[in-house]
């Protein structure tokens, strides 16, 4: 596949629409464009994702390159213009993670069938759901499949999320959400009771507490315990009030959410003259991967050798999750994040990657995975 086919690839998946649980059409238009571009199998699996292999299904070795193909919401006009001397796409997913998801693919049909059958290795392109959505369920899906029950663990994953061309990803934080609903009876305003929204309030004040405390001492971001209020809303009927609030939790490594819950908990039993029920949901441990494997050594050769003399090849940590949060500790093989893109337009109205920036991640998973097939696993 050369560059012109891989920026089609890109353009066209990005411009279909794939909210999370809404993957289906973006799942099956890139089935179709894998199995054009000459991969041995590609299908919809059971959970939506979108799949594509290489090499034959009883290869001595398996490679995962697992990203996602759910988004966010919100529409980003998809388009190519040019921007500081680049051309750049614009688009919701360009960046987090159609862009690096395409990059698997076009890196994958330049290496080919016959290549794979030569090197033993089975190659496994994963266009996983639900990634931006509590859940993981395409991930799941993946991880169970590969357990060494059902088919065989591979022997090394790379997930598909952006963290530019130059550099990879090796650990990201863990999550909690906790969501919280507070009910009571009507009041008059002028009166002592506390309203629902205060139960909010509350419960957002000793969170924030609690994480100042545990983050006494540390220094660094990915050691840290951080809270975010995602949303609070308050409604009445005029008989009874209601409050809503959900709280997001980026989980250091060595994070034991029992603590947490317990004063949660404790809290949520003394509610004050409110009804009061505190759930719980999205728990992902933090995980973070040895720097000095193959894996991470191949790739750091590979974007060496793409000869870019302002390149700075390096490995980095996240605050965020990721699929890899998934399956890491089930595979337990070196893995690594990359992609294409700086992440800090994740989300964003300005999602734009630049297509120079994502035919070097091409170029790059290429030689890297040529690399890392070629040696004893």
């Amino acid at each position: 596949m050369d560059r012109e086919l891989a920026v089609s690839l890109l353009r066209g998946l990005v411009e279909i629409r794939s909210l999370s649980g809404e993957e289906r059409e973006a799942s099956s238009w890139l089935v179709e464009r894998a199995r054009g571009a000459g991969y041995d199998r590609a299908f919809v699996d059971g959970a939506g994702n979108a799949v594509a292999e290489l090499g034959a299904e009883t290869a001595s070795n398996v490679i995962v390159l697992l990203g996602h193909i759910d988004t966010v919401a919100g529409v980003v006009p998809v388009r190519i213009e040019p921007r500081d001397g680049r051309d750049v796409l614009y688009g919701r997913g360009s960046v987090d993670a159609k862009g690096p998801l395409a990059t698997f693919v076009a890196a994958g049909a330049r290496l080919g069938g016959a290549w794979a059958r030569a090197a033993d290795v089975r190659v496994v392109v994963v266009g996983a759901v639900e990634e931006e959505a509590a859940s993981s369920k395409g991930a799941r899906f993946i991880a169970e499949r590969f357990d060494g029950r059902a088919e065989k663990v591979p022997v090394a994953c790379v997930i598909g999320e952006p963290s530019r061309w130059d550099r990879v990803t090796i650990g990201y934080k863990g999550r909690l959400l906790i969501d919280l609903e507070a009910r009571r009876a009507m009041t008059h305003s002028a009166g002592p009771e506390a309203t629902a929204g205060t139960s909010a309030v509350a419960l957002w004040n000793l969170v924030e507490s609690f994480c100042a405390t545990f983050n006494n001492g540390r220094d660094k971001a990915f050691d840290q315990l951080l809270p975010s209020l995602r949303s609070i809303n308050t409604k009445s009927d005029g008989l009874e009030e209601r409050a809503t609030a959900s709280i997001g939790l980026r989980l250091p490594p060595d994070f034991d959410p029992a603590p947490l819950r317990s004063a949660v908990d404790q809290w949520a039993s003394s509610p004050g003259g409110c009804s009061i029920r505190v759930a719980y949901r999205g728990y992902e441990p933090a995980w973070r991967g040895d720097s000095r494997n193959t894996l991470v050594r191949n790739f750091l050769a590979a974007i060496r050798a793409q000869g870019d003399p302002d390149a700075k090849p390096s490995f980095v940590v996240k605050t965020g999750t990721s699929d890899m949060n998934v399956v890491a500790p089930v595979w337990r093989c070196p893995i690594l994040a990359y992609g294409p893109g700086d992440s800090r337009l994740d989300h964003t109205p300005d999602e734009h990657v630049a297509l120079d920036e994502y035919w070097r991640a091409v170029l790059v998973v290429e030689r890297a995975l040529l690399s890392f097939a070629s040696q004893p696993q």
